[in-house]
């Protein structure tokens, strides 16, 4: 697989406002992208889109060998690892951290009555560590910081081991420190 993500004259509208026009973007397997812009450029819309959260009013949005409108969905978001804003506010506030990370697996944000296997918890554990959020597990999302919140959505977005990882200003809400580990760590083998 070549095009991890294939956009063609992909254009979003809501109402009268065109937040998306006619967008042609491609990206193949190994590459790293950054999008720039101001706030109400699109940047958001844009990643909802290549995570397959969003569908395009119009035109053509292929997502790992994938057409939006033409494949299922939930079986595609757990091949996408996504942390976002608008992810954040899907998830109820109850949830403990660590069903925040784990619910990933089947690409739903909030546990149900879906069962996880034990390896998937031990999973979820292991990137709560790593990304320094272990000591917070049982704690309930709402109580954290801005950082802290941004480092569960991190490692929410490995728990499946993405094909394609999308991060919506991952920096947000992090101290400077926070955010030359965040560049530090995303640069490692594996974490994206």
């Amino acid at each position: 697989m070549s095009d991890v993500l294939e956009l063609d004259s992909v254009s979003v509208v809501r109402g009268k406002k065109t937040l998306l026009d006619k967008v042609d973007w491609q990206v193949n397997e190994g590459e790293r992208w950054v999008i720039l812009g101001p706030n109400g450029a699109g940047k958001t819309t844009l990643l909802q889109i290549a995570a397959a959260r969003l569908h395009p009013s119009s035109g053509k949005a292929g997502i790992l060998d994938e057409t939006l409108g033409r494949t299922d969905v939930f079986e595609l978001r757990p091949r996408i690892g996504l942390s976002s804003a608008a992810l954040a506010t899907q998830i109820p506030e109850h949830e403990n951290v660590l069903n925040v990370v784990v619910t990933a697996a089947y690409g739903v944000t909030g546990r149900w009555r879906e069962g996880y296997e034990r390896d998937d918890e031990r999973r979820a554990f292991r990137l709560l560590n790593d990304w320094g959020m272990g000591p917070l597990l049982n704690r309930t999302f709402a109580t954290l910081s801005e950082g802290e919140r941004k480092r569960v959505q991190i490692a929410r977005a490995l728990m499946t081991d993405p094909e394609l990882l999308l991060l919506d200003e991952p920096g947000a809400g992090l101290d400077l420190g926070g955010r030359e580990e965040l560049v530090h760590k995303l640069g490692e083998p594996g974490q994206g």
